[in-house]
């Protein structure tokens, strides 16, 4: 399949939010190995390419933009009362020659705001044109602002911005937004489709968390765990899975546990992780939930500004540990919006808990001068499942885990990829 995306930019700025969405949309495709046009102005600077636009397998297309030798200066054609310029159709004619040579080798054109924006009329009323003589193409008209009302009466070729096009989808990136979109273009609603915006935090993170999501995949998780630290028994790294894996049971969710491992002396590495991920699956967890970093590529450690940007991805920050002497993880995690959960019988975590309104479990511990052992009844795994009950009725009601983590697993591109983007190319 090839696809090209009609945007006719004159520039690339990022300030430019639509240049932003069709960023990731290249991103999208390109990741799917689609082969990917991308269409715009004759007067786009290519010293403004930065980024994904800098992918060597975007075949880029300049679209004439330019009559008698002089440059078209598009004009809104906003108010549908107005009259077009003189020099319109001839104009759209010449740019219709030039869609139609570059559209032909295509499967899908996806526009964006062509239809919509009054400065895009000329290319609204060119594409219709160029369509035509494009039988085998299939088109897919993005607005990406509120719809606009449509006039009771209006001519042509004003009423192009009010007019459904042959073999075209309209999307809009809210479901709320598509009774209004069916009624500019005067479609059925059931010719309308939501492709909502992604948030792409990729950009904004370093090369190790990126390599860590390319080998696990945690970005859809409903619970996702990341426990940093030392692997020794003192940290209790198989109380961090037994209880995700109570997590798992009793609400059914998807839950992930990522260990930031960095070696230790105190036991050997590979027996311990064996340790560890035996006490998951017992409780509930599938081997697949659970990963640590010193098999994802980093077996001297994970760096420490890569732990604060997977804590910002995750919900859920756990330390069983049985003796701290403050807890600078706890403050690191709760920072990044994490519900927190910390060994009560640890004095530094007790402390620091109430101060954070953690929530309080009991494992064994270290205090001054003595260590305690607990014991659970009628047993440790129907201790951790009824904590874990608490734990899923506390974080389905907090407002702002809620929001954190349906924006990780519903917004991100791949999520809007598989679940809108794609069945809408191939449908």
């Amino acid at each position: 399949m090839k696809v090209a995306l009609l945007t006719m930019f004159n520039g690339l700025s990022s300030t430019y939010s639509l240049v932003n969405i069709v960023a990731e949309q290249l991103r999208m495709l390109l990741d799917s190995n689609t082969e990917v046009k991308l269409l715009v102005s004759e007067n786009c600077p290519d010293e403004e390419r930065r980024g994904v636009f800098l992918d060597d397998r975007i075949e880029w297309v300049k679209i004439k933009n330019k009559i008698d030798g002089k440059i078209i200066h598009w004009k809104d054609y906003s108010n549908p009362k107005e009259k077009v310029h003189d020099t319109f159709f001839k104009e759209a004619d010449i740019i219709a020659e030039d869609f139609v040579d570059q559209l032909s080798d295509v499967d899908v054109c996806i526009m964006h705001d062509i239809h919509f924006q009054g400065w895009h009329l000329v290319h609204n009323v060119a594409i219709r044109k160029a369509q035509k003589q494009l039988p085998n193409v299939k088109f897919i008209a993005f607005t990406h602002s509120a719809p606009a009302n449509r006039p009771l009466k209006i001519e042509w070729p004003l009423s192009a911005r009010y007019s459904s096009m042959p073999n075209t989808v309209y999307v809009y990136p809210t479901q709320s937004g598509i009774p209004a979109l069916a009624k500019q273009y005067n479609v059925p609603e059931g010719m309308c489709r939501v492709v909502s915006n992604s948030l792409d935090l990729s950009s904004f993170q370093g090369e190790e968390v990126l390599k860590i999501k390319e080998k696990f995949l945690f970005q859809e998780a409903d619970i996702f765990v990341v426990y940093p630290g030392r692997l020794t028994t003192a940290k209790k790294f198989e109380k961090v899975a037994s209880f995700c894996g109570a997590l798992k049971k009793v609400s059914e969710y998807d839950v992930k546990v990522l260990f930031c491992d960095f070696p230790s002396k105190d036991i050997e590495g590979e027996k311990y992780k064996t340790i560890i991920q035996l006490a998951g699956c017992k409780s509930g967890l599938d081997y697949k939930d659970m990963a640590f970093t010193s098999d994802l590529g980093f077996p001297h450690g994970f760096p420490r500004k890569g732990v604060l940007e997977l804590l910002a991805l995750s919900n859920l920050f756990i330390c069983p540990s049985f003796s701290e002497s403050f807890g600078l993880t706890v403050l690191e995690a709760a920072t990044k919006g994490n519900f927190l959960i910390v060994n009560e019988a640890v004095p530094a975590l007790e402390e620091l808990g109430k101060k954070l309104n953690a929530h309080f479990m009991r494992w064994d511990a270290r205090n001054f001068g003595f260590d305690t052992r607990e014991t659970y009844k009628p047993s440790e795994q129907a201790y951790y499942e009824e904590h874990a009950a608490k734990v899923i009725s506390r974080i389905r009601e907090n407002p702002v885990l809620h929001a954190k983590t349906l924006a990780r697993q519903r917004f991100s591109p791949e999520w809007v990829w598989r679940n809108q983007l794609e069945p809408l190319l191939r449908g």
